[in-house]
């Protein structure tokens, strides 16, 4: 017989080594449990990728009951396009067509003076007529002005010869002490070609400046006709009307262009006027008195019959634009004659009209300015004592009739 002792040991064995079954069943049974899931795992095939152009639905809305789930910002919506005008009713045999008036303004400056050179003052619209092609024109617009001028000096300096050049220095120093210091001036000298001295300036000490500058002439040269043609070119781009002090003997000697296109592109041109100051008078009737001719640069025969067609050259150019030509013999005339030429285009009577002949065919128009009285008949003008006053009306003797396009 097994000793107390003894059994009891050997029942805590086998107790322990029945738990340790238990236990260890348990642990296979939990391996084999997840190693089955493993395997399921991996025959479940794994979910398709999603397409990267196809958005997955939005999540439906959730919550509890009352409360709003997600949303979407609805898209603005565009303004309706405004509806489109209405078109004009057609009316019945009228034809489709557009309309365009272009209805053209002449200007005219007329300048009215007694015979002594004194502008007369206190004339009405009603005092004037205007013809174009001898038709008359209805007067539009009408004013007398006062105002600051634009112009430009042109001043003949070349080697001809010393009389030329102190009568040109000097008539261009006088005209320079006339000017007023709202006035806009340029100064151009020429011999062979133009030269512009000082552009447009209000400043006279720039303009004295630039007579200063001309001592030694280079060229014999006097090509009148290039520059007279060169500076209206360049006045096309000045607005408002404009005005040439040319201070010249007249003579051309080398021109490209020659006078006759001078006189065309003169004629062309509108708010311009000429002021013609002819110089070397004085050495001339010398040179007539001794049986000769004064010398016009080595090498270029000048005879008195082409002194006189420069006079009339300078007479037509003025004459054409509105202006007045002078030819002073002495030094002491030059402040008379610039008080004249100032009291000219600071004091001008303006007229404007619709011509009746509306075509733009680049002819040219005749124009005639006329002085009547209220019953149609000429203009009496008397003086202090009651005697009559002779008077001139200085306009320019026509235009071109071409389109401008601004």
């Amino acid at each position: 017989m097994m000793p107390m002792g003894d059994w009891l040991m050997l029942r805590e064995f086998l107790g322990s080594r029945e738990r340790f079954r238990n236990r260890s069943g348990a642990s296979i049974l939990l391996i084999l449990m997840l190693l089955m899931g493993l395997g399921v795992a991996q025959d479940t095939p794994p979910p398709a990728p999603s397409s990267p152009n196809k958005q997955d639905a939005p999540a439906e809305a959730g919550g509890p009951g009352g409360e709003v789930g997600p949303y979407v910002i609805p898209k603005k919506k565009e303004a309706p396009p405004p509806p489109a005008p209405e078109r004009p009713k057609k009316i019945e045999n009228m034809p489709d067509y557009s309309l365009h008036v272009d209805v053209p303004l002449v200007n005219v400056d007329v300048l009215v003076t007694t015979k002594s050179g004194q502008f007369i003052p206190g004339m009405k619209q009603e005092n004037f007529r205007v013809s174009e092609d001898g038709v008359e024109q209805k007067i539009t617009n009408f004013s007398q002005s006062q105002a600051p001028i634009t112009a430009v000096l042109v001043v003949e300096f070349a080697e001809t010869n010393y009389a030329f050049l102190r009568d040109a220095l000097n008539a261009s120093y006088v005209f320079a002490s006339t000017l007023k210091k709202d006035d806009w001036v340029s100064v151009v000298s020429y011999d062979i070609k133009p030269r512009i001295l000082v552009d447009f300036t209000q400043d006279k000490r720039e303009v004295i400046g630039a007579l200063n500058t001309l001592r030694i002439p280079t060229f014999i040269e006097t090509n009148l006709f290039d520059t007279l043609y060169d500076t209206l070119d360049r006045l096309d781009g000045v607005e408002g009307h404009k005005y040439i002090i040319l201070v010249s003997t007249g003579v051309d000697t080398f021109s490209r262009i020659n006078l006759d296109q001078t006189f065309k592109k003169i004629k062309a041109t509108k708010n311009v006027t000429i002021f013609a100051i002819g110089v070397g008078q004085a050495a001339r009737i010398r040179a007539e008195a001794g049986g000769g001719r004064p010398s016009h640069g080595f090498g270029i025969p000048i005879e008195n019959i082409d002194y006189l067609q420069a006079d009339n050259e300078m007479k037509t150019f003025a004459k054409l634009t509105g202006g007045r030509a002078y030819f002073p013999r002495f030094e002491g005339e030059l402040p008379e004659i610039f008080k004249d030429v100032a009291s000219d285009i600071r004091n001008q009577y303006q007229l404007a009209y619709h011509p009746t002949n509306t075509k733009f065919d680049g002819t040219y128009r005749k124009l005639k300015v006329e002085l009547v009285s209220p019953d149609g008949g000429p203009l009496k003008i008397k003086d202090q004592k009651n005697k009559d006053v002779k008077v001139d009306t200085i306009a320019r003797e026509g235009y071109t009739a071409k389109h401008v396009v601004d």
